[in-house]
């Protein structure tokens, strides 16, 4: 059966017991043309270790984009990274909702089955699964809800469409329920006016003003959902919770006699020391004569000493005003910076602070080298010339951990430490830029290390990003009530705290900002109090980053050179080349790269050697500007090499999409050279070779292969191609 809830700038539609019986709960939610299934669905029995086994799964369907799959593998495959990022933003939305010492393994599985380019997938997705979740038999009370706040000409507004959200300096995503927020994530977005690039940081006042406003949307939406949908939810199944293996005759125990050895084990300064103090004092309550004739199990001892410092730890930060390491509350750790320690990189940066260090490498490419991706609301592949890959090696936390692909968490980080950054940088920059933080140590908050690092690599490697970006984790401690907010928290905060929250931004104000909130709601007036502190540790950490920067020694031997500038398009054909030869030739002869804009004019070279470069310009105006055209200065001839047109072999024309037979003659890094019937050579451009996305052309062909390849475009001796198949 279908109800119609009109909120928040749409109509959503949900369809309740019609699809999907089998599962704990369903809903099919549909939103104009988007359709979007989620299912929860859970085991019987409960898994013996304490925490909660829930995995979350989004996954986009091509056929919801009236798309078949690309690359060779026709169906979907390893979920791209917005799958990966919405399934974390449902999960951390969703998981503070189920009940303490729920231990049943929960899959909530959520599929775009019809997408319309207008529709905001993630909000449309968590809601739909916050509605299965609440409509199944496991005991949540809560309808969450997700909303994303744009501003348009400096009005804040709810669930912008796509299209609008291209044209806002603000994209905020918060969820919540109608009491409690639970999750915020928001980025700046430069944009460009009268040819000046504005960062668009967002200032504290605002931000408290846009987090309030979608607070708003969100407890109207979450009361209207739960009206609707409690009469439909299931009966809640009987279900057994774990019990708290904390016993209270242990921990007054401890409290008791080794009060003194848990403050001594706290206050230890580097956190492995702290950790193996903390043994110790586990090991000398289990070897108390009293401990043994009480027969208390290690396992319940260690449970009551966790729980002793956990409120040790919030008792000496709420109440004594001090941290473990000795901090008051508002300082950060000390920091050093160490710029281009790496001679072959383009730019790097070893960042410290505290025991976190990230060493941020900057690598500087061309236009071929972007990532290409699909995104579902789109027709048209997209590029993406500025990268963050963010990697959390085990050694970094003292693990032994084997080496595996990044995961949720890395992925997320990086996305953070992008959002944070990508406003500063010049939208119509030639470079690709290729930016990965390596984790080196960890304690408290490398995403944001990695923020700092990147944003000084990025210098170091020579970019002009507009501003210098610094970021900082941030604690909220609650106790008997009172509260403490934390700058530059630590690992052992982060894990004994009531809220964490990264901000990152310039001097003037916030370009992104991550949230998670442990406690429930948050007052706006604390919330603003946070984000001001975090301003005041922010502008600290970038007066020493500013300082840093004025010693950077760029490298400019080692970077690419790129020069760019335009030719009449009429001369696109003899820059080109009969087949492609004399573009083939000037790449090989001065080791560059060459991108055309056949309509615009621009000619793009990029090497690694500036005298080349210039080399290669100059050939190319040689072309452009010599009646005859061909090699100047005593080069080899290209298909215009000087001789008299009229003695130049006949050029073989081809029909537009004829499917010829032809063989590889030559593989270069932008596609192959093919030999065609009548002797004459065409290009098969790597975006040509398959529908997806081609590291490397010898993945698909190499020299001498036979290949059926179909003439995409003809103009004299210039012909373009696509490969339809290969023997």
């Amino acid at each position: 059966m279908e109800y119609k809830i009109e909120i928040n700038n749409q109509e959503e539609i949900y369809d309740i017991g019609s699809v999907a019986k089998h599962a704990s709960g369903a809903a099919l939610l549909k939103i104009k043309n988007t359709v979007i299934l989620a299912t929860v669905a859970r085991e019987d029995k409960s898994v013996e270790e304490d925490f909660l086994p829930l995995t979350v799964h989004y996954v986009e369907k091509s056929y919801a984009a009236g798309r078949i799959p690309g690359g060779y593998i026709k169906r979907e495959t390893k979920p791209g990274d917005f799958e990966t990022l919405t399934s974390r933003i449902i999960d951390r939305s969703l998981r503070p909702l189920f009940p303490k010492g729920y231990g049943y393994p929960t899959q909530i599985v959520v599929f775009v089955l019809s997408c319309d380019a207008e529709v905001d997938l993630q909000v449309a997705a968590l809601n739909a699964a916050s509605a299965a979740l609440y409509l199944s038999d496991i005991p949540v009370n809560k309808c969450v809800s997700g909303v994303r706040v744009g501003k348009i000409d400096g009005e804040l507004i709810i669930n912008p469409t796509n299209s609008q959200l291209k044209t806002s300096t603000l994209d905020l995503y918060v969820a919540g329920t109608k009491d409690e927020l639970l999750m915020i994530e928001m980025r700046a977005i430069s944009s460009i006016k009268e040819e000046q690039q504005s960062v668009n940081e967002v200032n504290e006042e605002d931000m408290v003003e846009a987090i309030n406003f979608a607070a708003g949307a969100i407890s109207d939406a979450s009361s209207l959902y739960e009206d609707v949908f409690t009469p439909l939810k299931k009966a809640d199944a009987v279900l057994e919770y774990k019990a708290s293996v904390m016993d209270e005759g242990i921990y007054a125990y401890i409290k008791e006699n080794y009060k003194e050895n848990v403050y001594t084990a706290l206050t230890q300064m580097a956190k492995s020391e702290r950790a193996v103090e903390l043994k110790r004092v586990l090991e000398l309550i289990t070897q108390d004569e009293n401990v043994i004739s009480k027969e208390w199990d290690k396992e319940t001892i260690k449970a009551a000493l966790e729980a002793f410092k956990h409120n040790v730890v919030r008792e000496m930060i709420v109440k004594g005003r001090t941290r473990a390491d000795g901090r008051g509350l508002k300082d950060v750790r000390n920091i050093s910076i160490a710029t281009n320690i790496l001679p072959c990189a383009h730019g790097s940066c070893l960042f410290t602070r505290g025991q976190t260090q990230a060493l941020a490498i900057a690598t500087l490419g061309s236009d071929q080298d972007g990532q290409t991706y699909d995104v579902l609301t789109e027709r048209v592949p997209n590029t993406d010339k500025f990268m963050v890959n963010y990697n959390f090696p085990g050694f970094s936390v003292g693990e032994a951990s084997p080496l595996r692909s990044p995961g949720r968490r890395e992925l997320g980080h990086g996305n953070l430490a992008k959002r944070a950054l990508e406003p500063t940088i010049d939208k119509h920059s030639l470079y690709t830029i290729r930016l990965v933080s390596e984790i080196l140590e960890s304690n408290g908050s490398s995403s944001m290390a990695t923020v700092c690092g990147g944003a000084l690599a990025l210098r170091a490697a020579g970019v002009e990003t507009q501003k210098l970006v610094a970021g900082v984790a941030m604690g909220l401690v609650f106790e008997d009530g009172d509260y403490a907010i934390l700058t530059d928290i630590m690992g052992l905060e982060d894990h004994d705290g009531d809220m964490d929250f990264k901000v990152a931004g310039t001097k003037e104000g916030i370009t992104a900002l991550q949230m998670d909130i442990k406690l429930g709601g948050i007052a706006p007036e604390i919330l603003k109090e946070a984000l001001y502190q975090a301003k005041e540790g922010r502008e600290h950490i970038l007066n020493i980053m500013e300082e840093a920067a004025l010693g950077i020694v760029v490298n400019e031997e080692i970077l690419p050179k790129f020069e760019v500038f335009k030719v009449d398009t009429g001369k696109m054909v003899d820059i080109i080349g009969q087949g492609g030869k004399t573009i083939r030739e000037i790449i090989e002869k001065y080791t560059v790269t060459i991108d055309l804009d056949r309509e615009g004019g621009d000619v793009k070279i990029a090497g690694i050697n500036r005298l080349q470069v210039d080399a290669a310009k100059e050939h190319i105006l040689g072309i452009v500007n010599s009646a005859k055209g061909g090699f100047d200065r005593g080069g080899r001839g290209g298909g215009r090499d000087g001789r008299d047109r009229d003695r130049r072999p006949k050029v073989v024309e081809f029909e537009k999409d004829t499917v010829v037979d032809g063989v590889v003659k030559k593989v270069v890094e932008f596609g192959a050279f093919i030999e065609l019937p009548g002797e004459v050579d065409g290009l098969l451009h790597v975006s040509k070779l398959a529908s997806g996305r081609v590291d490397k052309v010898t993945d698909i062909i190499n020299v001498g292969d036979k290949v059926k390849v179909r003439v995409l475009f003809q103009k004299g001796p210039k012909i373009e191609l696509a490969l339809e198949s290969k023997e």
